[in-house]
């Protein structure tokens, strides 16, 4: 899945089929998970290439993040990426407000990457993904406006999110059909049992 972000400074954002396994992290509580990317050489664009999913039971308690946020950028880092958003999907169904955990993380990460966006899942359009050929972003992007606060992207003007390549739903949705979902691990998991591999290496192939 590919997507596009952009600002009124024209600043964009790409996001690849490997970060939609944060998009497709379905359980009955809420998930969470971290996007990685780089921005380009002359600022100008942020390329999402990766995601790892955080927490779908610790949400909010500091001590499970710090070490993940620790553990994520030492992996990534060496790979030249950094952490440049946040993807949150909430418990209920009809819920499509940004958690206060989910700003405040946010904000965390904007300290270290100011275009940073964050993405709150839209589970009606996910529900709905199987009977139609829609292919905007089953996400809405959240960015920090003037007054540092959280703003929802519309779908017009200066500001706006779509996917770049057109099969980027089709492979979302086959992801879900082949429940593969299920085999996700955040670092929930990857606390309890360290043996289970957070970067979800194997879940692609």
């Amino acid at each position: 899945m590919t997507c596009d972000f952009s600002r009124e400074l024209e600043k964009q954002y790409s996001c690849k089929p490997e970060e939609a396994n944060s998009f497709s992290e379905s359980r009955p509580q809420p998930s969470t998970g971290v996007l990685l990317g780089r921005s380009s050489d002359h600022g100008d664009s942020v390329e999402i290439v990766d995601s790892v999913p955080l927490f779908h039971s610790q949400i909010g308690l500091l001590p499970p993040l710090e070490i993940a946020l620790i553990m994520i950028e030492e992996f990534y880092g060496e790979k030249g990426l950094s952490i440049v958003g946040y993807f949150h999907a909430n418990e209920r169904y009809d819920d499509f407000e940004i958690a206060a955990v989910a700003k405040n993380i946010g904000d965390h990460i904007t300290q270290y990457f100011p275009q940073a966006a964050l993405l709150l899942l839209d589970n009606q359009k996910l529900e709905a993904l199987p009977n139609g050929r829609d292919r905007s972003p089953v996400v809405q992007l959240y960015i920090k406006d003037a007054s540092r606060s959280w703003k929802l992207v519309g779908s017009e003007g200066g500001n706006q999110l779509t996917i770049k390549e057109p099969s980027g739903n089709i492979v979302l949705l086959d992801y879900l059909a082949s429940e593969k979902w299920k085999d996700i691990v955040d670092f929930d998991d990857h606390l309890d049992n360290i043996s289970k591999d957070w970067l979800n290496s194997e879940l692609f192939q």
